[in-house]
C-alpha cells in the first residue's frame, strides 16, 4: 500500500464524514487506507468512527478508552498503519486532504523520510500560534532541528522511519522529538491553512503548558546542562572573589568585612553544591535516556 492516513479523532462528529468523503475523492488514484482513532471524545465521535470503518473497507476504526492526549492517539494509529508512506492530519479541516498529494510528490521526487506542511498564514488562535512560536524555539535547540523549518501537526513521514517510532514504549510520546532522533532528511512545503469548519480549538492553555514540559525535560538532558554550567559559572566567580578578598586583605587595598566572608563562604557552598548536583544529575539524565528507548544507532536501508 502507498500511503496511510492517521487521523486523531476528538469531538469531531460533524467533521469527521464530510472529511472522509473529501480524502476518498482526492485519494481515488492512490492506494490507501485510512486510521480513525477516537481519542475518549466526550460527542457521539466513536459511533461515527465505527459506521464509518463499517462503510468504507480501507478505515479502521479504533477507540482508545479514555483521552491520552493528540500524540498518544497519533502513535496508536501510526502503530496501526501499513502504508509506505504516513500522513498525519487533523479532523477538523484545516488541513486541506488535497495537500496530502503535494506532501506525497515532495518526499517521493526528494526522497525525503518526513515532509512537513508549512503556512502561509496559520488559522489557529493567538495563544497557540504564541505556543507553537515558542515551542518551535525550544525544539531548535532540543532537537537539533532546523531553525527554519516549522513543525506541524500535518505532515508526512515514510515507512523506515515509522517502524523506528513505533518502537517508543514511554507514556508521553512527541512525534516530532521521535522524529529527529532517527533521521535528519527533513524538509517543508507551503501548503494552505483553513479556519475550522465546527467547533472550537481542542488546544487549551494547559495543553500547551503541558507539552512545553514534556519536551523541555522529556526529550533532552539540556536543562540540566544548563545547571550544571551555572553551578560551574558560581563556584568559579567564588573562587575569584576569595582569592580577590584574601589579596586584597594582604595587600592592605580594603579591609574584609565580616559579611563578604559569610557572602563568599555562601557562594562556595552554593557553586559546590549545583556541582554535585550537576553531576548526579548527569548519572540521572544518562539513565533517563536509556530507560526512554532511544536507540544507539538507526541504520539506514540501502536503495536498490
Amino acid at each position: 500500500m502507498t500511503l496511510s492516513v492517521v487521523i486523531p479523532v476528538y469531538n469531531s462528529q460533524e467533521t469527521l464524514e464530510p472529511l472522509l468523503l473529501k480524502l476518498q475523492d482526492c485519494l481515488r488514484h492512490v492506494d490507501f487506507e485510512v486510521v480513525l482513532v477516537n481519542d475518549g471524545s466526550r460527542d457521539r465521535s466513536e459511533e461515527v468512527v465505527y459506521r464509518l470503518a463499517d462503510r468504507y473497507a480501507n478505515v479502521q476504526g479504533l477507540s482508545l478508552r479514555r483521552n491520552f492526549g493528540e500524540f498518544n492517539a497519533v502513535l496508536c494509529g501510526l502503530t496501526h498503519t501499513s502504508g509506505e508512506y504516513v500522513v498525519i492530519i487533523d479532523d477538523d479541516f484545516q488541513n486541506p486532504p488535497e495537500a496530502i498529494l503535494t506532501l506525497l510528490e515532495t518526499a517521493q521526487s526528494g526522497r525525503f523520510d518526513v515532509v512537513y506542511s508549512r503556512y502561509a498564514e496559520k488559522k489557529h488562535a493567538w495563544f497557540r500560534n504564541a505556543g507553537s512560536s515558542l515551542l518551535n524555539y525550544l525544539t531548535t535547540y532540543l532537537l537539533d532541528k532546523p531553525k527554519s523549518l516549522y513543525l506541524s501537526s500535518f505532515k508526512l513521514i515514510n515507512r523506515p522511519v515509522i517502524n523506528e517510532i513505533v518502537g517508543y514504549q514511554g507514556p508521553f510520546p512527541y512525534i516530532d522529538a521521535l522524529i529527529f532522533r532517527v533521521t535528519r532528511s527533513v524538509t517543508s512545503v507551503e501548503v494552505p491553512h483553513h479556519p475550522r469548519q465546527s467547533g472550537g480549538s481542542n488546544y487549551t492553555v494547559s495543553k500547551l503548558v503541558s507539552l512545553f514540559l514534556n519536551v523541555l525535560f522529556g526529550y533532552s538532558t539540556l536543562p540540566l546542562r544548563l545547571f550544571a554550567g551555572l553551578g560551574l559559572g558560581l563556584f568559579g566567580g567564588s573562587v575569584v572573589l576569595g582569592l580577590v578578598l584574601l589579596a586584597g586583605s594582604l595587600l592592605g587595598w580594603f579591609s574584609v568585612a565580616g559579611w563578604a566572608i559569610v557572602v563568599w563562604v555562601v557562594l562556595v557552598l552554593a557553586g559546590l553544591q549545583m556541582l554535585f548536583l550537576a553531576v548526579l544529575s548527569e548519572y540521572i539524565g544518562k539513565m533517563f535516556l536509556t530507560q526512554s528507548g532511544q536507540k544507539a544507532y538507526v541504520l539506514k536501508q540501502r536503495d536498490v
